[in-house]
């Protein structure tokens, strides 16, 4: 086989197996990146979540530990109010 015949086989065949390469290394570490920003979403969210549920629990306690005195402070006030 000489030059000729080897460059236009390697035209015919190296060249796409080489761009059929290149793609699926693209597609594949894009793949890999969307993944990775979907994780960092994910623990974003919990994170939030874990911060709210938290807070609800705050306030879950607040009100049930507080409010009678709650209660009896507005009470007081509007007696105060009236008087």
């Amino acid at each position: 086989m000489g030059f000729a015949e080897a460059t236009i086989a390697f035209i015919i065949i190296g060249l796409p197996t080489i761009a059929i390469f290149v793609l699926i290394s693209r597609m594949l570490r894009h793949r890999e990146k969307r993944l990775e920003l979907e994780a960092q979403i994910a623990v974003g969210k919990t994170v939030r979540n874990e911060q709210l549920e938290q807070r609800v629990r705050v306030l879950e306690r607040i009100v049930t530990d507080k409010g009678i005195v709650v209660a009896d402070e507005i009470e007081r006030l509007r007696d105060e109010r009236v008087s």
